[in-house]
């Protein structure tokens, strides 16, 4: 049995998530770090890599490569080739590597927002321009504004960022999106960047994740997808994540910006990541039940207070909630003042929003949730 409500104290622990606050009653529900124990494969096999005590430059374990292809055919459906794979340090560096790999200084990258705010600042620091087409919400899901995409483009676009799952509204795209998606990039002839950190935490059980790349072979020519287990597996600080990049010359473009900038995988991060997709599934289906009534816990109480909203939530630990409604000109302020540190959703290009970190114990989801309603229940909106 896996028990995600046992309590770890992560205070004074140099908790990035945790050290924000400290020393305040504010509970952290803001970066995507979640607050439970790393599988016991993966906290074994660092035991034991520490145990060896030398902790010099290292290559990829023995298997790895094996382990992470039998994993993506199994959970993508997409058969990878070795040769595809690019080791990386984080994800984030994925999608500044990528930004600088296609095509040229001045061209435009589009991507849809509310978006990971990385997607944001990427195209700039590689001397590009971005451009975004915003998502609408439809039914309770955020979907893609198809005539808003096609005016957002331009012929200096020669880039798509995409977030499949989608930080932070949750949303796990469906085949036809997909499709229709890589229409669109192939009639514009633009490369497609994809970040799938989050594929691993698919919450609802009517949708599969699927890789864009995984739609056909001339379309995958034209991808770069990023991918780690650092979400599902619960182990962002180790550092390890991988680009799949199956064609030749994009991919030795990538390698190129990489060169004498971006350092190689940390043995301790190898020796993790062998153990995730080796034998972290049990744990992360267990996961998955836990974070799904979270979803649930979190999703009901929203709802019933005034002046916000929130989408139902496919995939991902996070939660995206529309505060537009309280009439306050920051409300990432507003629920630190009531004890809860949310992310700012201006951070993900839409102000009057946060986003809300429920991977954590459910006591303290539901702490944090009554802290909420206690603040909303003596607010007085302007007006």
């Amino acid at each position: 049995m896996i028990d995600f409500d046992t309590v770890i104290e992560r205070r004074n622990t140099d908790s990035v998530k945790w050290d924000r606050y400290r020393d305040r009653d504010i509970l952290p529900l803001w970066v995507a770090d979640m607050d439970f124990a790393s599988p016991p494969a993966i906290i074994q096999a660092l035991q034991e890599r520490v145990a060896h005590g030398v902790f010099g430059y290292g290559n990829a374990p023995r298997g790895l490569l094996d382990a992470i292809l039998a994993y993506v055919a199994d959970h993508n459906g997409w058969g990878l080739h070795p040769e595809w794979i690019v080791w990386l340090p984080g994800l984030v560096t994925g999608l500044n590597l990528a930004c600088r790999a296609t095509g040229s200084p001045g061209d435009v990258v589009l991507t849809l927002t509310p978006v990971y705010p990385p997607f944001l600042s990427a195209p700039n620091l590689a001397g590009r321009k971005l451009a975004t087409a915003p998502l609408r919400l439809a039914r309770d899901r955020y979907t893609i504004d198809w005539d808003g995409l096609e005016e957002s483009v331009t012929a200096d676009t020669s880039l798509f960022l995409l977030c499949n799952p989608h930080n932070p509204v949750g949303r796990v795209y469906e085949t036809e999106e997909l499709e229709r998606l890589a229409r669109f990039c192939e009639r514009h002839d633009l490369t497609i960047c994809a970040d799938e950190i989050h594929a691993g935490l698919v919450l609802d059980k009517s949708r599969r994740h699927r890789s864009i790349g995984s739609l056909g072979p001339e379309l995958a020519q034209r991808t770069i997808t990023l991918m780690a287990p650092s979400k599902a597996f619960n182990m962002p600080g180790l550092g390890f994540s991988f680009a799949v990049i199956p064609d030749p010359a994009l991919r030795a473009r990538f390698r190129g910006h990489m060169k004498g900038i971006v350092p190689d995988i940390n043995v301790l991060g190898f020796a993790a990541a062998l153990a995730a997709y080796r034998e972290g599934e049990p744990w992360r289906r267990a996961l998955i039940d836990y974070l799904r009534r979270n979803a649930e816990t979190l999703v009901a109480a929203v709802r019933a207070m005034p002046g916000l909203g929130v989408a139902s939530v496919e995939a991902t630990y996070l939660a995206w909630i529309d505060a537009r409604g309280l009439g306050v000109e920051n409300p990432q302020r507003f629920f630190e003042g009531a004890g809860v540190g949310l992310s700012d959703g201006a951070d993900f290009g839409a102000p009057g929003f946060v986003r809300l970190n429920f991977g954590c114990r459910r006591a303290l989801l539901e702490e944090a949730l009554g802290r909420m309603h206690q603040a909303l229940s003596i607010h007085k909106p302007p007006g």
